[in-house]
């Protein structure tokens, strides 16, 4: 890509694609453009066909999507297939119509079968069942990977789909009703660490910056007590414990959001189509696992982010709650045959994310 190439960034403000921005600004490209929903309604065509058409972008990274944890993927079925088709059929179809010279395309890695085989492998793609409760936002990537392979083989065009394993980084989501666990047991650590201070500065400034269930720093310290308890935060005596859904013996593998970030650039800027179907025969599974091969459980997970807190109360360990898939690993030989391997470890990038969250609070 050439530095003044204009580069269109599809989802600007989310977790990818603002660490994808801050990537590109950091190599020199400046002819960057981007639009926010209320600019831009993805899931309008005719809006998106109007916006290539005056824009004409040369590369597009397609980062934006509908996304939720799993009480709003099981809630909302139809609106996350429906809002994700739209903007994939949309983005990619005026990508080919306009000519744009290359696409990414981004989905996730619950696109696998719910039991598949670990490390998951590209090649383990439409092998079983889903897991059910996102299976309609699974099912809408999975059709934006065969889209970008149908274009490619039917109209020469030049798009990569790339599947990242779970996500974390600056401009997370600590909302407690719909983080991930990662940024989620980040604050509920913080905060019970803020109890067993008696740091009640710390807990004011957390719950005015994002209000749990509409409780604000502003409320009395029984009614702060009574929401965090709802969370699984509470303070017994002088001795506070966090409560974790589970075992905490399920393994998952965790990618900074900047690693993710220089990962797609890396992609867009070194590899084409023909680098990844090369000695393929039947062309299938062309996507890209993005991950670090590396898992860790949630209890080990647990316990790394209250050194880094300095936590020193309890884990509560809820085993009426599930436990989900015990192991959900990806396979990144692709990926690193391709020339790229992650960078930043769990240690870092907790301790960053950690940081970049108390100095927003």
């Amino acid at each position: 890509m050439d530095k003044s190439s204009k580069i269109y960034v599809a989802g600007h403000r989310g977790l990818v694609g603002s660490a994808i921005v801050k990537n590109l600004k950091s190599r020199g490209y400046h002819n960057l453009v981007v639009k926010t929903h209320k600019e831009l309604d993805l899931t309008n065509t005719e809006a998106v066909s109007n916006f290539f058409k005056a824009e004409q972008p040369k590369y597009v990274f397609l980062a934006a999507a509908k996304v939720g944890g799993i009480v709003a993927n099981n809630t909302y079925r139809a609106d996350f297939i429906y809002e994700n088709l739209m903007i994939q059929n949309n983005v990619i179809h005026q990508s080919y119509v306009h000519k744009v010279e290359k696409l990414l395309f981004l989905g996730s890695t619950c696109i696998y079968p719910k039991n598949c085989p670990q490390p998951m492998k590209e090649d383990y793609l439409l092998t079983d069942t889903l897991e059910y409760t996102n299976e309609p936002y699974a099912i809408a990537k999975i059709a934006g990977i065969k889209m970008c392979e149908s274009y490619n083989l039917q109209y020469g065009t030049n798009f990569i789909s790339v599947m990242p394993t779970n996500l974390y980084g600056p401009n997370d989501n600590f909302d407690l009703e719909k983080s991930h666990v990662l940024p989620a047991l980040i604050r509920k650590v913080a905060l019970g660490k803020a109890l067993e201070d008696k740091n009640w500065d710390y807990i004011s400034s957390d719950l005015n910056k994002l209000p749990i269930k509409g409780v604000n720093g502003s409320a009395s310290e029984e009614e702060i007590k009574q929401v965090l308890s709802d969370f699984g935060v509470v303070l017994n005596q002088s001795k506070a414990s966090v409560e974790i859904w589970g075992t905490g013996k399920p393994k998952r593998e965790f990618l900074w959001s900047e690693d993710m970030a220089d990962a797609c650039v890396y992609i867009m800027r070194e590899r084409d189509f023909v680098d990844v179907v090369k000695d393929i025969k039947e062309v299938r599974n062309t996507h890209i696992n993005i991950g670090t091969g590396e898992d860790i459980s949630i209890a080990q997970l647990a316990d790394l982010i209250a050194t880094t807190v300095g936590y020193k109360g309890a884990f509560v360990f809820n085993t009426n709650k599930p436990d989900g898939t015990m192991k959900k690993l990806t396979d990144v030989t692709k990926l690193n045959n391709l020339g790229w391997k992650h960078k930043v470890n769990l240690e870092e990038g907790i301790a960053s994310l950690y940081n970049w969250y108390i100095a927003k609070t």
